[in-house]
């Protein structure tokens, strides 16, 4: 599913949701195919683009995961990563099914070979006495589980492969969030100039160039 770069910035979350959940204000750490983190004071969520589908009106985009107080900015990384691992599966073909609960939604990550959902983001963060261990770093490994849902995309297209070297990078514990637009511009550079360099290999010269 195909959402230009900087998506997200363009199409923020409604006002409507905006002013009932106080995020007035809010930052968006990452804006990969469609998925993106965002925080504000403590609290951090996801913010998704529906799949387009032209029966239906646009929904806008939508907040999930929202965890009112995070303890650390550990977690926050975790919600950055998760967004980025989810435009990765974006751009490898999963499909994502949204349905609202209240103002936020849950997210059902859908393989479209089978149709199936393979793994749910919950609408809000459940807390840890009620969510059973369930938070954004559990949830980033149930996905990075999850196999490939087809072929690899398009990646002589430069917006579609610019996104997936955003994605890499932002999967980089030990990269921040603007730290990894820059690396990803230079990496897709050096992809551009060499076509032998697949993603992986493109921003591992990238960083060694930085060094």
């Amino acid at each position: 599913m195909a959402f230009a770069p900087g998506h997200l910035a363009q199409h923020p979350l409604p006002q409507g949701i905006v002013g009932a959940l106080g995020l007035g204000g809010y930052q968006l750490l990452a804006d990969v195919a469609g998925v993106g983190a965002g925080r504000l004071g403590p609290q951090a969520f996801l913010l998704v683009a529906p799949d387009p589908d032209p029966g239906l009106p646009d929904a806008g985009t939508q907040l999930s995961l929202h965890q009112p107080r995070l303890r650390d900015d550990s977690e926050m990384l975790a919600f950055t990563q998760l967004a980025a691992q989810l435009g990765y599966m974006r751009l490898s073909g999963y499909r994502f099914a949204l349905e609202r609960t209240g103002l936020r939604s849950k997210i059902g990550v859908v393989n479209p070979g089978t149709g199936g959902v393979v793994a749910t983001i919950p609408a809000k963060h459940p807390g840890r006495l009620l969510g059973g261990g369930v938070n954004a770093a559990r949830l980033l490994a149930t996905v990075r589980a999850l196999p490939p849902a087809g072929p690899p995309p398009d990646l002589e297209n430069p917006e579609m492969l610019r996104q997936m070297l955003l994605a890499l990078a932002l999967r980089d514990e030990t990269i921040g969030a603007a730290e990894a637009v820059d690396l990803a511009d230079r990496a897709l550079d050096l992809a551009r100039a060499d076509h032998a360099l697949d993603p992986p290999a493109a921003l591992e010269a990238a960083k060694r160039s930085e060094g």
